[in-house]
């Protein structure tokens, strides 16, 4: 069954957490025909709603909507956290203005292109808004998450976009890593980013939040592939092997899990950013979600605290903006396992739909010109100003 709610803001949420594909776009028409929309955005688990079946429902039935999205490894929604279905958030006309585009083959685009398009996108978005400045104004990328390319992109469009801050999320496919799908105005693409710009009067504030408790566990990484994201050796023996006596486990017993409880990170300007391990291959190498490369230095950092820090991040939003009346955004699916590994996924998923947070689980989050991993990335909004 589809479900709908409505916001302060104007903002509405439709979602499901079944494969009722038709329900939930009907909902959506019937949202945007009583308040126009600049921008709708759509999450959905890869297994549970096609991408095609929405496109042709919109292109057939409300072809005056602009709409973009992604697939992902499940949605949280104001129901609460879900593994198959989809949500949609639409931002309203009355308070939003929305330039959207496709950035294709972003694999061999290459940086230089991808500026080139981000900074014109720039250019059309402020005749759009008919200002010259870029107050009140950020963008928001949906980028493939099996690319091995989320670094360069986004460095290339906050190069473009200048001073407009950056958000965003890699698509998901349910944890199979064989195809992601983004979505954009009635085509589907994969090898794609999807960029928006977007103007609101309502008070916002961007934010990342993780809970790395960085450890003395040193890692070197002494032999890899940067093209493919691959460890093969750390302090010179093979990678998995190193991972696995550094967190205590045996070699078999590394996945998902060990990895979401167990974070790597490296430190860059004083923080901490981690570089999130998607598997363990056969041959004893370890795959990631980020850039890695030879002689990188990793700390072996635990994950606690999650529903501690995460309601910091909120108490800091609410004393900069005021009551949060939506926040959306991108958390890492590797935070999602973490929270089921440690038992506290219950608490945390209350916390969220009591603070109206919406998002989707990524392969990875944007902020500012980085490509991060194993965070909550998104944007707080507040009141409209009465």
């Amino acid at each position: 069954m589809a479900q709908l709610k409505s916001y302060k803001s104007g903002i509405n949420v439709v979602w499901t957490d079944t494969d009722d594909a038709q329900a939930f776009c009907e909902l959506i028409q019937q949202s945007h025909a009583a308040q126009p929309s600049s921008v709708v955005l759509i999450y959905y688990s890869a297994g549970a709603i096609s991408p095609l079946y929405i496109t042709e429902f919109f292109n057939q039935h409300c072809s005056d909507l602009n709409y973009c999205g992604c697939s992902t490894c499940g949605e949280i929604s104001p129901g609460g956290m879900h593994d198959s279905g989809a949500v949609a958030v639409l931002l309203p006309a009355s308070h939003f203005t929305v330039l959207s585009q496709t950035i294709e083959n972003v694999h061999t685009a290459g940086m230089n292109s991808i500026a080139q398009q981000a900074a014109e996108q720039r250019v059309l978005f402020e005749a759009m808004c008919d200002v010259k400045c870029t107050q009140n104004s950020f963008a928001v990328t949906l980028i493939d998450g099996l690319t091995y390319s989320e670094e360069a992109v986004t460095a290339a469009l906050h190069r473009g976009l200048g001073d407009i801050p950056l958000i965003g999320g890699s698509a998901g496919d349910d944890l199979r890593f064989k195809k992601t799908t983004q979505l954009h105005n009635g085509r589907v693409y994969s090898n794609a980013a999807i960029l928006l710009l977007i103007k609101t009067d309502i008070p916002y504030q961007l934010c990342t939040e993780n809970n790395f408790v960085p450890t003395g566990e040193k890692l070197v990484v002494t032999e890899a592939d940067p093209d493919t994201r691959t460890v093969y050796e750390f302090n010179a023996e093979p990678a998995a092997l190193v991972y696995a006596k550094a967190i205590g486990v045996e070699r078999d017993e590394l996945g998902p899990n060990c990895f979401a409880s167990n974070a790597v990170v490296v430190r860059v300007g004083g923080e901490y950013h981690c570089r999130a391990m998607q598997r363990v291959n056969s041959d004893d190498s370890v795959t990631f979600y980020s850039a890695i490369d030879n002689g990188v230095v990793l700390t072996v950092a635990k994950t606690e605290g999650m529903v501690r820090s995460m309601r910091q991040c909120i108490e800091h939003i609410e004393h900069g903006i005021g009551e949060i009346d939506l926040m959306m955004g991108f958390e890492c699916i590797l935070r999602k396992l973490d929270a089921r590994h440690r038992n506290v996924i219950g608490r945390i998923e209350d916390l969220y739909v009591e603070n109206n947070i919406v998002a989707f689980n990524s392969y990875g989050e944007q902020y500012q010109s980085m490509h991060i991993n194993q965070t909550f990335t998104g944007v707080a909004f507040g009141l409209p100003a009465t």
